[in-house]
């Protein structure tokens, strides 16, 4: 990392630690819905067989991941829709620094956040059988997806036109681990639903942790999550660097 980027991490955090919403949305909310969906209704989900805490438990990763990301998007629209970037381009700080800035916070505050959900897991009694490397499969897996929908939610932020709206862009993208095989399997929903839930991208990551954290590794699962997850990182950066030339 840059020293320019550097500073821009350094910033990042330090308005989101003075950020209390952005915290709670961060690291409290994923808490929240774990111990609702595991502790209160966990009983009432069927997934053929064994603990809901082990099935579910993947599923919430997912969900810490995009919790946190209206911050950063409201975050990247306040540095375009406020002078900030005029400022920096002054002091001769790097382009590129500002948007990797942004997308390396995420990546930080959403490691604490996997970090807070796996220890409330194991406090549920969360038990993987996988082996030392099927974690440190899942630890890619999730660190590809977070930089993936990092660059997105940066882009997001870009082409939004204010700060309400930038948050409110990152609402379907916060609800489509609902429409996942995140809570209970996809083949025990409704029609229509069920067939997206099957192939849209975020199952394919969920159901790729599932087999390392078993032991039993998805190939095809984990291919598909690789793909799903470099292609929204392209798109991301691609469409982030656009516009913050359009616009910085």
């Amino acid at each position: 990392m840059s020293s320019d980027s550097a500073v821009m991490l350094r910033r990042n955090v330090k308005h989101t630690l003075r950020n209390p919403v952005a915290v709670f949305n961060a690291i409290i909310m994923p808490i929240v819905m774990m111990l609702m969906f595991v502790y209160v209704f966990g009983d009432a989900f069927n997934v053929g067989g064994g603990d809901y805490i082990d099935y579910a438990t993947p599923g919430m990763l997912m969900m810490a991941i995009v919790y946190g990301l209206s911050a950063t998007a409201i975050a990247v629209n306040s540095d375009m829709t406020k002078g900030i970037i005029n400022r920096f381009k002054v002091m001769d700080v790097s382009r590129s620094a500002v948007l990797t800035g942004h997308v390396v916070s995420t990546v930080v505050r959403t490691t604490l956040a996997l970090a807070a959900i796996l220890g409330v897991a194991f406090l549920f009694g969360f038990s993987p059988t996988g082996s030392f490397l099927h974690w440190l499969a899942v630890a890619g897996v999730l660190l590809l997806v977070i930089v993936a929908v990092s660059w997105l939610t940066v882009a997001f932020g870009l082409a939004a036109k204010t700060q309400e709206s930038a948050g409110f862009a990152m609402v379907p993208l916060i609800m489509l681990p609902f429409f996942s095989s995140a809570i209970v399997p996809a083949d025990k929903m409704g029609p229509g639903i069920r067939e997206f839930a099957q192939y849209q991208p975020f199952t394919s990551i969920i159901e790729s942790m599932r087999g390392f954290f078993t032991g039993v590794p998805n190939d095809g699962q984990t291919l598909a999550a690789i793909a799903w997850s470099l292609g929204i990182a392209v798109v991301g950066y691609v469409w982030a660097r656009s516009k913050f030339d359009k616009r910085a």
